[in-house]
């Protein structure tokens, strides 16, 4: 059995269903370690300062982002945690909308939703059962792994899938990417 990438609730005004997240795919893409010729040792990379060559410790290490010729703005780990939008235990229903409505292009992951402990696979089942008969989706918001995403809860199959998406202004216009006239 899969084991679940993350457990909470699916909450819809007074409705909370207890449900368990699972990858809806298998990556099957193989991963090479590399190796030294003749000896098969592992490589290692090292953290080292580029300007000194010296090694550098994981303590000494921040994130930056350049913004001009060699000038970096330096944020500390404990910035990156009061920024983080923090642990969500619930996937919050703010809307529900047609299948249809939702441009294909926005959908990036998909999961599997089960329900998590007895109690909650009679209000699952209902969920799933009236979202499959409607055709409709909740769109809801909640927090994996310190990232917020954006995601549409929906029928499929008899259970409950779990598609992130992307938010608006990540999709890309064609006529930006694009170097054609179709008009």
């Amino acid at each position: 059995m899969a084991r679940p990438v993350w457990r909470g609730s699916i909450t819809f005004g007074l409705v909370s269903i207890p449900v368990a997240l699972y990858s809806a795919v298998d990556d099957h893409t193989v991963h090479f370690h590399q190796l030294q010729r003749g000896t098969n040792d592992r490589i290692r990379y090292r953290r080292v300062n580029e300007r000194t060559g010296d090694d550098v410790g994981f303590d000494d290490i921040v994130k930056g982002r350049e913004v001009g010729d060699g000038e970096y703005v330096v944020v500390e780990p404990d910035e990156l945690a009061d920024i983080a939008p923090g642990r969500s235990r619930s996937i919050e229903i703010e809307s529900f909308v047609a299948l249809d409505e939702i441009d294909p292009v926005h959908f990036r992951t998909t999961y599997w939703l089960g329900p998590s402990g007895e109690g909650s696979v009679n209000p699952y089942r209902l969920l799933a059962a009236a979202m499959a008969r409607t055709n409709r989706v909740g769109i809801a918001q909640f927090v994996m792994r310190n990232k917020q995403y954006l995601t549409a809860v929906r029928a499929d199959r008899g259970v409950l899938a779990l598609d992130t998406l992307y938010f608006a202004d990540e999709i890309r216009d064609p006529a930006d990417v694009l170097d054609v006239d179709l008009g």
